[in-house]
């Protein structure tokens, strides 16, 4: 059994992360999970929960957190991304009365979450600016389930599909609408990466291509980013997150 509580880092009710804390005497290395559900407000960090059980088990400090999200107010551009960022900011008021040892952060991220992870893990090279606030705490690793690396190429799937475009709701328009936003916010456009960053995507993925990891990864080898792609056959969207498939057992490899 781990030792769990609820932590707000804002003032608004989907600004909190659920801690995890294993039996153990010495600080523990954290891994900030980020769930998906195409950043709606529908779907929340009750997803994570039975992985966030499962790393926590294996001597992990988990911070499961949620986010603002489309739908909610505050959510979606630019919101939800600033609120990811003050998730993991708030580590450093954790880092102490929960001994928390902050030199070995990891970022686990599924679907959406894998497209805020990554994008997270470029915002540490990245200057202060007017649209995002400051990410202050280092980043080891980022590893992407599934995740959306190409916000442009999502946006064109659903259309493709003659779907309503998550996408749009997330960036407040179309990439032809709000092209500027698409350059700073898509982790394709963020490459070259220099933190170490894994992605894990199953052949028989019908909510987000495996084509997209493809992509991302033939590019950032070409850039010189740091980076590992696993291809896994029989696996679908969900199965990556369940704890007891293999496919679970692949993302526990990458880890430790």
């Amino acid at each position: 059994m781990s030792n769990k509580v609820n932590i707000s880092y804002g003032q608004h009710r989907s600004q909190y992360g659920v801690l995890r804390l294993p039996e153990r005497k010495e600080r523990c290395p954290v891994v900030v999970m980020i769930h998906g559900g195409f950043w709606k407000s529908r779907y929340d960090l009750e997803e994570n929960n039975p992985i966030a059980e499962d790393l926590t088990s294996r001597g992990y400090a988990t911070w499961n957190i949620e986010y603002r999200r489309v739908g909610e107010e505050g959510g979606g551009w630019t919101g939800t991304f600033n609120d990811v960022i003050d998730a993991i900011n708030h580590l450093l008021q954790l880092k102490e009365p929960y001994r928390l040892d902050l030199s070995n952060i990891m970022i686990v991220g599924h679907s959406a979450g894998g497209h805020l992870a990554l994008w997270l893990a470029s915002r540490s090279a990245a200057k202060s600016d007017q649209t995002f606030n400051e990410l202050v705490v280092s980043i080891k690793k980022v590893i992407s389930l599934a995740g959306v690396t190409d916000l442009k190429k999502m946006w064109e799937f659903h259309k493709e599909k003659g779907m309503k475009s998550h996408v749009s709701a997330l960036m407040g328009g179309a990439p032809h609408e709000v092209a500027e936003r698409y350059k700073v916010a898509s982790p394709i456009e963020l490459l070259p990466m220099k933190i170490d960053h894994v992605l894990i995507h199953g052949v028989l993925d019908r909510h987000v291509p495996v084509e997209l990891s493809e992509n991302y990864y033939s590019k950032a080898i070409e850039m010189g980013s740091n980076i590992s792609l696993v291809v896994l056959p029989d696996v679908e969207h969900f199965k990556i997150i369940d704890p007891t498939s293999t496919a679970w057992d692949t993302v526990i490899d990458t880890i430790f």
